[in-house]
């Protein structure tokens, strides 16, 4: 690859800034430091302006020298990356996706964490034409047994908290399609588990059906669950792939990489 010129001094601002981001990017492709002359041939750079760049970039803790001549990212680089983590906010992240899946739907979109035993309700995107008789309100809570999103939080559960779950909350019904027995939740969480989505048939509320999807964090731990709620003759399978692809845009945002889901 063809050497750049060594002087960097009237080299404009952006040029540099792009040539640092080009050397953290070879840095971040290996575990092990890389030397000076691979990173040099990497990058097409010349070596003493490599060497220069990855000085600077050393003063600021963005890159690390192990050992003479040998450099890898730097400590700084976890700091802010931390930052950032801290700072995401998952209602923050689902908003304007939730806003675009109910424009495609027109029907109600629900974001749901775990607290407990149940799943509180954060934020919703609806409307009026929706045609849905029973809203369930910002902070609302619910079993967790009960609520597609729920199932979502039980399924990740292993079999002896999922029995702990159902000792301490007894099962308790709200209609006749609750699944108020051990064996019966434990099936429909297998199901869960296969298809990596979940269904409120009317177990909550009569009249009203479910689906829900999950949302990861960047360290593919389940944090939300994404569903949509309709009147239960209205519910359409073909939203599906939708909501899917939405709560997989939210983890996106929040770091998460699909292998890491469990």
């Amino acid at each position: 690859m063809r050497k750049t010129d060594p002087g960097i001094a009237t080299t404009p601002t952006v040029q540099v800034i792009e040539r640092m981001f080009a050397l953290m990017d070879v840095l971040a492709s290996r575990e092990e430091a890389i030397s000076l002359k691979e990173i040099s041939e990497k990058t097409g750079l010349h070596p003493s302006t490599t060497h220069r760049l990855l000085n600077d970039l050393a003063t600021g803790r963005f890159v690390d020298r192990p050992q003479p001549g040998n450099y890898r990212l730097g400590m700084r680089l976890l700091e802010l990356g931390n930052l950032v983590k801290s700072r995401l906010n998952v209602r923050d992240a689902a908003l304007v996706p939730m806003r675009e899946l109910h424009k495609l739907i027109q029907q109600p979109v629900n974001l749901s964490m775990r607290q407990g035993d149940e799943i509180v309700y954060i934020e919703r995107a609806y409307s009026e034409r929706s045609g849905m008789q029973v809203v369930r309100a910002i902070g609302g809570r619910a079993p967790l047994h009960l609520t597609s999103v729920g199932k979502l939080f039980l399924a990740a559960d292993d079999p002896q908290r999922v029995r702990a779950y159902a000792a301490r909350t007894g099962l308790s019904g709200h209609t006749k399609n609750s699944l108020t027995q051990l064996p019966a939740l434990e099936r429909e969480l297998s199901k869960v588990r296969q298809y990596g989505n979940a269904h409120d048939n009317e177990e909550l509320e009569l009249g009203v059906r479910c689906m829900a999807a999950g949302i990861y964090d960047d360290q593919g731990t389940l944090v939300a669950g994404l569903s949509i709620s309709a009147p239960a003759g209205r519910l359409e399978e073909e939203w599906l792939p939708k909501l899917q692809a939405t709560a997989r845009e939210i983890s996106t945002t929040l770091g998460h990489k699909p292998e890491l889901a469990r």
